[in-house]
């Protein structure tokens, strides 16, 4: 292999290296889905405590594509800790922007978005050892009508992420 090329692949295999890393990550994890997310299909991940002195930042990571026809999604997130309570909460995301270009990064038709959980007003902190379960399900219905949204298209994965602070 010529010299020159042989520098080239050096240099570019380190410059995926470094851009790789990712110093703040704990846990970050992804469930996929077939282009759908059914409203009674509940994803949850199971993560184990860092430890109980420091601040965190949890995100809720999800991949939509060009399917995905709403401007929002709403989710039901619980938080159960390893003494057995469980913290529910209704979120609501902004997944598209006014004249309907899908928000988030990718340059393709399938887009990611990072989304806040816990830790961006408020420190979130791992108060007990144990093993965490942070659980997730769409929420989504349509204007004016009652009953949920069945098989919410477009959603592609689904992701929880937890940061150093």
């Amino acid at each position: 292999m010529p010299r020159k090329t042989s520098l080239f692949l050096v240099q570019f295999l380190l410059l995926v290296l470094v851009l790789s890393c990712d110093s703040k990550l704990v846990f970050d994890q992804y469930q996929s889905l077939p282009n759908q997310w059914n409203k009674d299909e509940i994803i949850s991940f199971k993560i184990k405590a860092p430890d109980t002195t420091n601040n965190y930042n949890l995100f809720v990571n999800i991949r939509n594509n060009k399917d995905y026809k709403y401007n929002n999604l709403f989710l039901i997130t619980a938080l159960e800790y390893p003494n057995g309570k469980t913290f529910i909460d209704t979120l609501e995301y902004k997944m598209a922007a006014p004249d309907g270009t899908l928000l988030g990064e990718g340059f393709t038709d399938v887009k990611e978005n990072k989304l806040w959980y816990k830790g961006h007003k408020d420190a979130f902190r791992f108060k007990e050892e144990g093993v965490y379960t942070f659980s997730v399900q769409q929420a989504m219905r349509k204007y004016g009508e009652v009953s949920g949204i069945d098989n919410l298209q477009g959603i592609t994965e689904v992701g929880f992420r937890v940061e150093n602070k």
